[in-house]
Order: C-alpha cells, then structure tokens, then sequence
C-alpha cells in the first residue's frame, strides 16, 4: 500500500500517518518527494484494509500495490536511482557504463595485460571471476582468495573499480574487502541468504537475471537487497533460456525499456553471456545502449582460445578496441 500526502501536508500529519501504520504492526517508509511526501507500506501479507488510514488529515489517497517488490517499484520511489560505484556513476541521466575483463581471472599477467587494455580502450569498470559457478565440477573454479589478491593488483596499476562475482553469504565480506561492486550471478538470483546478506552491506551489488527468471521474479529478487537496507542495487539482463540453441541464452532487450518503466533502479547487459558468440557481442551491446542500458558487461581476452572460461565469447583486445569506438559515436548520437 502506498499514502500519498498532500501537498500541504505538515511534519505532524505525516508523523500520525507513519504511527497509525506502525500501530496496524506494518513498517512505514517516507518517501519525501519534491511536491509532497508519500508513505510506503511495508510487511504486509495480503490486502491492507485503509478504513484507519484514508480519512486522517493530510491524506490525499491510498494505493493499494499488488506486486511482491515494493521498493524496487517506481511506485514507491518515482525517481530513478543513480548508483556510485568506486567514483563511476551508473543510471539515469549518467553516460552508459563499460564494464570489461575475462570471464576468470587464471594468473597476474593475463589480468593486469587485459586491465591496461580496457583502461587505453575507454571502460569503465574491470570485471573478472574469482570464484566460479560452473555447470559441471570439472571444469575451471576460479582462482578464489588469490584470485581477488590479483584483481587487487589490477586495480592499484589501472585505477579502474572492481566488479566480481560473490556466490555465498560466508564469502560476502571476503569479496567486500575487494570490489567495488559485488556481482550476484544468475545462478545466484534466488538465493535467498545470500541476497539478504548483501543487502546488509553499503556495497553496490549487481543481480544477474536467472536465466529462466520472470521479470516480477527478478524485481522481487532484487527487493530482498532492499528490504535489508542496502539501496544501490544495479539489474542486470545477460539473457534467459529458451527453445532456441543458435545463440548460449536468448537475450530479452525488451526487458531493459520495461524495467526502466517500472523501477527506479539502473539496468545494465551482458551480451557475452547472452550470445556466447564472439561476432554476436559488439551488435548486441550496441543494441542495449539504444534500447537504454545504463551499461554493458564485455568479456575481454588477451588470448581467447586459450581461456580457461568461456572463450568463444570473449573478444580480443583488438575487437574490444574497435567496440570502444563505435561506442562512443553511438553515445554521441544518443546524446551523450
């Protein structure tokens, strides 16, 4: 349920709203606006009765809100949210972003190459996988703790913030004392404990859709962060799983127009992980900018046939350079 205020609403009407609330055993949240100020309504089951509400001075009207995501909704927080990662601003009104590195970081000298690359080309951000989430048990886990250490190193010589990925509660710490930005890949989405342990934290997260997630189960993935008290939350689209077997994913674009209608929050995409083909990447990155992504994830190697992970979607240094380009006359169309 959301209080909408009047707009000559006083301090105290506001203060005997939020208390009736309160005594009804639901959690208040003001949201002040420029005009007037709005109550939201949290902890509810079902459907709130407002014969209590309604009627109070000051009140202008109740909304009743069905969605299970309350404060990722653009209904209770109507302006767009612009999250600040390492000094990079990413939302609304701000430059599309670059987020750029390997998939995995294997040893220091592939990760501070590939780091200064990005860096000349123009991103960013520097992304790179210390602990892994693999189909299979066999194949490369990630470097983990050292992995970290190395990206570190990589940011001391770049300057560039750090984006990885975070997979359990026990290790979001860990991965705090790192990164400027904590990734929760798909796999990930709906993990519940680990969800609300970000959300216990002031670092900026970046949620990965589940590759077979609905839009309202992703928003309402993202309101766990919130709920807990962490606001900077960054979505991310990286494609979802369908019939289709010519690309890795299927890559919803439509989704990033709508998430931008119905939340507050950034959206960014992966075109690497949604295609996973190398030639797929720089028209499908281009096409999420128009489609208004606030960013892009690009997965960059000094030697891509010889990734220990997902090399077939990783561009060269040489392709990531030619993307660079032809990104920045995009901005310059989009008014950037």
């Amino acid at each position: 349920m959301l209080i909408v205020m009047n707009h000559k609403a006083g301090q105290k009407q506001i203060e005997a709203v939020i208390k009736a609330v309160q005594d009804m055993g639901f959690t208040a949240a003001p949201i002040p606006g420029s005009e007037r100020t709005a109550i939201g309504v949290l902890g509810n089951k079902g459907y709130v009765d407002d014969v209590n509400i309604r009627d109070l001075p000051g009140v202008q009207e109740v909304i009743h809100v069905s969605k299970p995501y309350k404060l990722v909704s653009r209904d209770f927080h109507p302006r767009a949210t612009v999250v600040k990662v390492g000094g990079v601003e990413i939302g609304e009104g701000e430059r599309p972003v670059v987020v750029a590195g390997p998939c995995a970081v294997e040893n220091e000298e592939q990760i501070i190459k590939t780091a200064k690359c990005v860096k000349a080309a123009g991103a960013d951000l520097l992304r790179g996988g210390a602990f892994k989430p693999r189909t299979g048990p066999h194949t490369f886990q990630g470097l983990k703790e050292e992995g970290l250490r190395l990206l570190a190193l990589a940011k001391k010589e770049t300057g560039l913030p750090i984006v990885t990925e975070v997979m359990s509660p026990e290790n979001v710490g860990l991965v705090a004392e790192y990164a400027d930005l904590l990734q929760v890949g798909a796999r990930n989405m709906q993990n519940f404990d680990l969800l609300r342990e970000l959300g216990r934290i002031k670092k900026p997260v970046l949620l990965k859709r589940g590759m077979s997630a609905t839009l309202e189960e992703f928003l309402a993935a993202a309101e766990y962060i919130l709920a807990e008290g962490n606001p900077h939350v960054i979505l991310c689209e990286r494609g979802i799983r369908t019939f289709e077997t010519a690309t890795r994913n299927t890559l919803d674009l439509s989704v990033v127009p709508l998430i931008r209608e119905l939340s507050h929050l950034p959206v960014m995409v992966d075109p690497s992980h949604a295609t996973g083909k190398r030639s797929l990447v720089a028209p499908m990155a281009k096409a999420a900018l128009v489609a208004g992504a606030h960013g892009v994830l690009i997965e960059v190697h000094p030697e891509p046939e010889k990734a220990l992970s997902d090399g077939p979607q990783s561009l060269t240094f040489h392709g990531f350079e030619k993307l660079m380009g032809e990104i920045r006359k995009l901005n310059s169309f989009l008014g950037y």
